[in-house]
């Protein structure tokens, strides 16, 4: 509190610490994302108890839903502003850590070269091998400042949804490591003083030498180009929803869009990790020329990323209104769905993966007839009772004509559902 004061007054050198809870700084905006958290699960969780309500609505099944439903829409705002807030200073402080990270995998090459080269001395190879380390490490360190509001290094490989994509992080990877190990080769070469070492060297670029690391460099980087535009049409086409996250995470490269782990994505990240480590053991021992990746897991890493590029194809598909139902509540006698009565709607893929957030669900429209209907949120302890995935009640507003009318739902991705027609009597 006393460093928010003095902050108001100018004092600009105070740092920020303790209970700062402002959006300019990686710790404030963390502090100010976790309370504005808490904040929303507890009075959640007191509404689901039904406490917390005015007397003015506690009377009325319907309005006391109503107003709760808005309380908690605007207070789930409050905290996506602050996740978002969280996620810029975040992406904003990462490209440093980035940075930190690609300096300390040159000093650990340097460790190890020192190791090693104890007894068998320093050899030609090493120094190519440390001179390409610094040479990527420095254009790693480049990139990264003039990408430092957008992750640093990790820049290239965040998708449009602000999640880490895993085609891309496992392509930039084999890229990385065919651009450091043609580095090695030019710097052995430039070193070179005999013409028939230097023949020798030339003859390690050969395509019959390094035909499977190069097949596994094409067909990554083409299955990575090949996603983004499968992954866009399908967005674009209301096949697929797709949920902006509030900043990206490592998980994202093993999971899908709700964090669950996804095994197209596992066995494609596992496979190329375990080719790459093959092929760095094969640098290492002959820095002579490109590493010979042997066929037999060239191949393996081929079939991973096929089944990588059909899980891209199968993931996804539209929402569907499969039944609409009047709500009937305990006691209620049988009837037809009229003006103010609640209608459930049945289907499938309601909400979104990564959509399960309250200012997510809040944003769920269903269309009866020309009348738009906002989504209540209905509490209960540690989550929601409605809207779910596969069912979502609403009130059918007075405003509805009688007669047949079309219902359809909208997402919180946009995606429109097919539209399903009931009978609304007087």
């Amino acid at each position: 509190m006393a460093v928010q004061e003095a902050r108001r007054d100018g004092a600009d050198a105070v740092p920020h610490e303790g209970g700062c809870t402002c959006g300019d700084c990686p710790h404030g905006a963390r502090e100010g994302h976790r309370r504005a958290v808490a904040a929303f699960l507890l009075k959640r969780d007191e509404f689901a108890a039904g406490q917390g309500l005015p007397a003015a609505v506690a009377h009325s099944a319907s309005a006391s839903r109503q107003w709760v439903s808005e309380e908690l829409a605007q207070a789930a705002e409050a905290v996506a502003e602050r996740g978002r807030a969280e996620g810029a200073a975040w992406l904003a402080l990462l490209w440093r850590r980035t940075a930190v990270v690609v300096w300390a995998g040159v000093v650990l090459l340097l460790l190890g070269q020192s190791l090693t080269a104890i007894g068998a001395g320093w050899t030609t190879a090493r120094t190519a091998g440390l001179t390409a380390a610094l040479v990527v490490a420095g254009a790693l360190t480049a990139a990264s400042w003039f990408h430092r509001t957008r992750g640093g290094v990790l820049a290239p490989v965040i998708g449009e949804d602000n999640r880490l994509s895993t085609s891309r992080a496992v392509a930039a990877a084999w890229v990385l490591f065919l651009a450091y190990a043609v580095l090695v080769l030019v710097g052995r070469l430039a070193a070179a003083s005999g013409h028939r070492e230097r023949d020798a060297l030339i003859a390690g670029f050969d395509l019959a030498r390094g035909a499977g690391v190069v097949t596994v460099l094409a067909v990554v980087c083409g299955i990575a180009v090949l996603v983004r535009r499968v992954v866009g049409l399908r967005v674009l086409g209301q096949r697929l929803q797709k949920v902006r996250a509030d900043r990206p995470r490592a998980a994202d490269l093993l999971t899908d869009d709700a964090g669950r782990g996804t095994f197209a994505d596992i066995q494609y990240v596992v496979i190329s990790a375990v080719a790459l480590a093959f092929a760095a053991v094969r640098l290492a021992r002959r820095p002579d020329r490109l590493p010979d990746l042997p066929w037999g897991l060239a191949v393996v890493v081929l079939v991973s990323a096929a089944t990588y590029l059909a899980g891209k194809y199968a993931e996804g598909g539209r929402p569907v209104i499969l039944s609409v139902v009047r709500a009937r509540e305990a006691g209620d006698l049988d009837a037809p769905i009229r003006t103010g009565d609640d209608i459930e709607i049945r289907g499938a893929g309601f909400v979104p993966a990564g959509a399960q957030g309250a200012d997510r669900l809040a944003r769920m429209v269903v269309r009866v007839g020309a009348v738009n209907v906002q989504v209540p949120l209905v509490p209960v302890t540690g989550g929601f009772a409605n809207p779910t995935d596969a069912s979502l009640t609403v009130p059918v507003p007075a405003e509805v004509e009688p007669g047949r009318v079309e219902v359809q739902v909208v997402t919180a991705a946009g995606v429109e559902t097919n539209r399903y027609v009931i009978d609304v009597t007087e």
